[in-house]
């Protein structure tokens, strides 16, 4: 009985195993399927323009990506956790007014105002987070609600004007161009996406923080069952989220060198097509932060090679709607086969 009950656990094990292993297969299928659409695309656009494949427009590519690259990292992991955040796009416009308040009316130094931007936008996402977990309020009707509270923070706090950083030594090079590469130059901007990614995806993937956001998303009543404090931990994941909103603000800020308090609405949704097009499933459970890379980069080689193609902004954000459909459809499709 023994040796019954002891073969009947090995065999738990390896099914576990198996499992894991085709989880974590399908998981590479999917990065590697979106690595070559981006290769795809960059490839048809270099083929239909000469004008595309140039390191000035390369350049471009990179910087178009940077705000809403942070912005798709930190929804990542709330997409992740099954949630949504529709405030990301206004929410950053506020932190950008905010940066500019620390430091230009309140006399903070550089350095500070721009923590500060960050916190702020750590401030936002725990509230974020308090009302899902907490208040047990729809992440959908949530975070709509916080979206139109930012933006009417902004244009309050801004006094309905920008709020220009002119005289903030230093700030306009968090932006500036920064290391070149043969033939290539890099915008500091863009290492700051790169290392903030760096620090998302080891937040993801190898501390407890990324272990229990898989856990909510994948099965939230067995990961409480299990003693995790479900609404800590979301409060926290929606906390971390928050600071990529922030830092997002803070490069925006730096990028224009000034705050625009009208600015933000529809970066939300690029920033979820982004998550998607990278692999994050809606449902939750399954993501990575090299995907969302990916699928920002992705968003941004679109929009740059249709315009670049000189197509028409309306028909531009029929394409992008497209490919955000196409995306969904994918993760439903994947979905299914994983349950059958």
């Amino acid at each position: 009985m023994t040796l019954t009950k002891d073969a009947g656990q090995a065999a738990k094990v390896a099914s576990n195993k198996k499992s894991e292993f085709n989880t974590r297969l399908r998981a590479s299928f999917q990065q590697l399927l979106a690595f070559a659409s981006l290769l795809a695309l960059v490839l048809f656009f270099s083929v239909a323009s000469s004008n595309f494949y140039q390191a000035a427009n390369l350049s471009n590519i990179l910087l178009s990506t940077v705000v809403t690259g942070l912005l798709a990292l930190g929804t990542t992991f709330v997409i992740i956790t099954g949630g949504i955040d529709l405030s990301i796009g206004t929410g950053m416009t506020l932190c950008s007014v905010m940066t500019a308040v620390f430091m230009t009316q309140m006399g903070m130094p550089m350095i500070v105002g721009v923590l500060c931007g960050v916190l702020f936008g750590a401030l936002m996402g725990g509230i974020n987070g308090f009302l899902v977990a907490v208040m047990k309020i729809p992440p959908f009707i949530a975070t709509l609600a916080m979206m139109m509270v930012a933006a009417g923070l902004a244009l309050v706090i801004s006094g309905t004007k920008p709020i220009y950083t002119n005289e903030i030594a230093g700030f306009q090079k968090i932006f500036a161009l920064g290391k070149s590469i043969p033939g290539l130059v890099i915008p500091n901007a863009v290492f700051i996406l790169f290392a903030a990614a760096i620090i998302a995806g080891l937040l993801l993937s190898k501390s407890i923080l990324g272990r229990y956001t898989y856990s909510i998303g994948s099965n939230e009543q067995a990961t409480a069952l299990s003693g995790v404090n479900v609404k800590k931990w979301t409060v926290l994941i929606y906390t971390v989220a928050g600071c990529f909103t922030g830092l997002a603000g803070v490069v925006a800020a730096a990028r224009l060198n000034s705050a625009q308090p009208a600015g933000g609405a529809g970066l939300e949704l690029q920033a979820i097509a982004a998550v998607v097009i990278g692999g994050t499933s809606l449902a939750g459970g399954k993501g990575s932060i090299i995907g969302t890379v990916i699928g920002a980069l992705i968003m941004s080689v679109l929009t740059n090679g249709l315009s670049i193609m000189s197509i028409p902004q309306e028909w531009q954000q029929v394409a992008v709607g497209v490919v955000i459909l196409l995306a969904v459809y994918l993760d439903m499709v994947r979905r299914k086969k994983a349950t059958n």
